[in-house]
């Protein structure tokens, strides 16, 4: 499963894994977050232990002051399915497209 988060004014790519999460009885997870490309900068909040996430990639100077849009510190976020394999490819980019963090992810089988 793979859930797509924006609006929150970063970008980060989260892994839920149950051997590490305080319940455990659930299927591993990703979470991909971005945006918005209009608004201020700020965050993330510390992450929950519920279901054991690990920080796999955050945004540059995240956490720090709000920014502006004007500084350019704006995220977003693009999926591809490969047609033959059918995995899944995740990237993150900054304002220029700039390619900031990728991930390819092979389909669950059964």
């Amino acid at each position: 499963m793979v859930v797509v988060t924006a609006d929150v004014h970063y970008a980060a790519a989260h892994y839920y894994d149950p051997k590490q999460a305080e319940m455990r009885d659930f299927d591993p997870f990703w979470e991909f977050v971005a945006g918005p490309l209009h608004a201020s900068t700020y965050g993330p909040n510390r992450l929950d232990p519920t279901f054991g996430p690990q920080l796999k990639y955050r945004s540059p100077d995240s956490g720090k002051r709000r920014r502006s849009p004007a500084d350019g510190a704006q995220y977003f976020g693009m999926m591809r399915i490969d047609g033959k394999t059918e995995a899944l490819t995740v990237a993150l980019h900054d304002l220029l497209g700039t390619k900031l963090y990728s991930v390819e992810l092979a389909p669950q089988r059964g």
